[in-house]
């Protein structure tokens, strides 16, 4: 064991939920070792940064960050996908790094701290990533923590001409059905309300494993297990086959919230993009999901100012956006990333343009957002309260057309003596008004409600 002052760690994350997931898993390990654990920087001297390098902007943070607990005489421990896309040469580049763990390493953090303690540099980068966790992982829960992430599988088989996340995070890995099951229900006996499936393409799940898509047995799978909302992220269209579909219609649990990275709408574009499969697909996929699926929730992403994308090709995708009226847009700007495709192609968009486009879809797709939010002024919503503002005393939540970080919340208006009890629980919310994202509401009767909190029939 290390002495008393060498025993706190602090982490910082950065980037996607993938990569929270990693975080979890490190100080969960660390805690296991008799580690203190904090996501606060100030509390150590040891500092752990999940890294990002998924484009330009996120390795930017990530250096912005090293850079900074540098100054502060940090010893820094760099994980993650700036790491594993560096490798030896950000241990050169950073004195200040004690080490360097890859995407597929992370599981190693004890014996890599152990290793930094006596002195030694260390780089524990695998040329090629090939370890996915699993539930007997240990794994850091925040308190009142109620949405928890939970990672089908790793990695990617796709060539997306823009995309690096193959060669950060390796080729796909899927779980088994039995090891996911057995950590979602882990989490649902820790208290945990939603769980968010995730993967870098969570529609192909299992077809390194079971030779095919496997998603719907999957959810038939997690119907089973004791928790409110099961939510999936990442669902490319090809994967949405009728089996999934109608575990979307039929699973109880399972939030008819649908997130397509479509990317784009035009064909040419979309082949030089290097995602043919798509071509032809995303209208009538939409319409076959909507007959079947009516109070579906869609989320969409896009990029902008691909290499070559032609006026008439970005007229096309406004066109697409104005007809498909999505719930929720994500827009990106075109990133070059060495390595990629995309980035040695011509005929590059000047950035004005790509962000002038950028501005234009949002401006088309807020009215949209808004009106969708309006329509639910009047109405009882499902509604995860999850924290107190501390300025305005408002609860704030989600309900399932919701997800965390990327879509909007709810604010409550209730009676906050009652808060130790009202928060990690799902309520009826009397929907009263709407802004661009947000919902306001109201929890009527809340003496029927605390009543029945305590007798626990919520």
């Amino acid at each position: 064991m290390f002495p008393k002052d060498q025993q706190s760690v602090a982490f910082i994350h950065l980037g996607c939920e993938k990569n929270l997931v990693d975080t979890e898993h490190m100080m969960g390990l660390l805690q296991k070792g008799g580690f203190e654990v904090s996501e606060n920087p100030d509390d150590a001297s040891l500092v752990v940064v999940n890294t990002c390098s998924f484009i330009e902007q996120a390795r930017e943070e990530s250096v912005r960050v090293l850079v900074k607990l540098a100054e502060q005489n940090k010893e820094i421990i760099i994980a993650g996908c700036l790491a594993q896309h560096f490798k030896a040469d950000l241990l050169d580049s950073i004195p200040e790094a004690k080490a360097i763990i890859g995407t597929g390493d992370y599981q190693n953090i004890l014996e890599v701290l152990q290793r930094v303690k006596t002195g030694e540099r260390v780089n524990n980068v695998s040329e090629i990533p090939l370890f996915v966790g699993n539930e007997n992982l240990p794994r850091y829960r925040k308190p009142g923590q109620t949405v928890a992430y939970l990672k089908i599988s790793e990695g990617c088989d796709y060539n997306c001409a823009f995309c690096i996340i193959p060669k950060l995070r390796g080729r796909q890995r899927s779980r088994s059905v039995e090891s996911i099951v057995a950590e979602a229900k882990q989490l649902a006996k820790a208290g945990f309300k939603e769980l968010i499936l995730i993967s870098q393409i969570t529609t192909n799940y299992g077809i390194d494993v079971y030779g095919r898509p496997y998603l719907a047995e999957l959810l038939n799978a997690l119907g089973k297990v004791d928790i409110p909302w099961i939510r999936v992220h990442y669902a490319y269209p090809t994967g949405l086959t009728s089996e999934v579909i109608r575990s979307f219609k039929e699973v109880p649990n399972l939030l008819p919230y649908l997130d397509l990275p479509l990317q784009h709408s035009h064909p040419d574009v979309l082949k030089a993009m290097n995602r043919p499969w798509q071509i032809d697909l995303n209208t009538s996929l939409l319409d076959r999901i909507r007959g079947e699926l009516p109070e579906a929730i869609f989320r969409t992403s896009l990029i902008v100012g691909f290499p070559g994308e032609t006026e008439a090709q970005f007229d096309h995708l406004v066109s697409f956006v104005q007809d498909q009226e999505f719930d929720h847009v994500g827009v990106f700007t075109f990133s070059a990333e060495e390595g990629t495709k995309a980035a040695t192609l011509s005929e590059k968009i000047p950035y004005h343009i790509a962000q002038a486009r950028k501005d234009k879809i949002i401006s088309i797709q807020q009215p949209i957002s808004q009106r969708k939010n309006q329509a639910l002024i009047g109405q009882f919503v499902d509604v995860l309260i999850e924290s107190i503002d501390p300025e305005t005393g408002e609860f704030l939540g989600r309900c399932s057309r919701f997800a965390p970080e990327v879509d909007g919340i709810v604010r409550i208006k209730f009676e906050l003596k009652f808060k130790e009890l009202i928060l990690g629980k799902i309520l009826p919310v009397l929907i009263t008004s709407s802004y661009l994202y947000d919902l306001f509401g109201e929890i009527f009767d809340s003496q029927k409600i605390i009543r029945s909190i305590k007798n626990k029939n919520f």
